[in-house]
């Protein structure tokens, strides 16, 4: 299984930096369950950082929100790595020609004051809840590196390995975590060429972000990772995925905390 794991993680990796998409993964790469598909995303981590993404910054955390699970009729959250290269204090800038379908996800995000213990898993929101320092309104950028993620041969195992579409993290000015109102009944909202595309709740992310914070602080703990201070955490799109046809601007907002813009020129 190591060779098939490593095989797996450098198709990928070469997909990340390639430009082209793929319809799937070959059946006899593709990861059968989810735990095999985590252990290829760790070992794509280690590939992405050694090609010029820079050090894991963070996560991102996937499928948070019921409409976000219905949108990839996928029913439980997934998570996946943030990489400095990717990583942007708003304004961001991509060239739309050179993205695969980019599309964008409205997001409340955390950084860390102070790293996780392994040992206190597990965690429930009020024991998350001390090591948050900031939190931001933040935009993932993502992109569909394959033809149709809906085709039956891209799973969720497949969606996992290739860290869940991420391509990167757009964060808005932090507000101190003392200072933050209840993040549960804030609204947030898209726009992409000044027009509104959608709107959702704080609560949508598993009733609070910061449930979604402690479900990922227990998923690392299973792989022997805990979450380091100052790493930035995205903890789901309280509005689906929305895809600018051409280039524009796009925005993220979120009420009380501010937004996150990122220009496709």
């Amino acid at each position: 299984m190591a060779d098939r794991i490593a095989d797996c993680a450098d198709l990928l990796a070469d997909l990340r930096g390639s430009g082209r998409q793929l319809q799937y993964l070959p059946i006899d790469l593709r990861p059968r369950t989810e735990d095999e598909a985590y252990q290829i995303q760790l070992a794509l981590h280690e590939r992405l950082s050694t090609a010029g993404h820079g050090a894991r910054v963070g996560w991102k955390i996937g499928c948070t929100t019921k409409v976000m699970q219905e949108f990839l009729n996928i029913p439980a959250p997934c998570a996946g790595g943030i990489f400095e290269r990717g990583l942007w204090q708003s304004p961001a800038s991509y060239d739309f020609e050179a993205l695969r379908k980019p599309g964008v996800e409205c997001e409340i995000a955390v950084r860390l004051a102070r790293g996780v213990p392994i040992s206190g898993a597990p965690f429930d929101q009020t024991s998350i809840t001390p090591y948050v320092g900031s939190v931001m309104a933040a935009m993932e950028v993502i992109e569909e590196r394959f033809f149709d993620f809906h085709d039956e041969a891209v799973d969720a195992p497949t969606l996992i390995a290739d860290d869940f579409f991420h391509l990167g993290a757009v964060l808005g000015q932090a507000v101190p975590a003392t200072e933050a109102l209840d993040l549960a009944s804030l609204g947030g909202q898209t726009w992409i060429a000044d027009q509104s595309m959608g709107t959702g709740l704080g609560a949508d992310v598993m009733g609070h972000p910061y449930a979604a914070l402690a479900w990922l602080a227990n998923h690392l703990a299973q792989y022997d990772i805990g979450l380091a201070a100052e790493d930035v955490v995205l903890t789901g799109s309280i509005v689906t995925t929305k895809y600018p046809t051409a280039p524009s601007r796009a925005v993220t907002e979120i009420a009380d905390l501010g937004r996150a813009v990122c220009n496709f020129a």
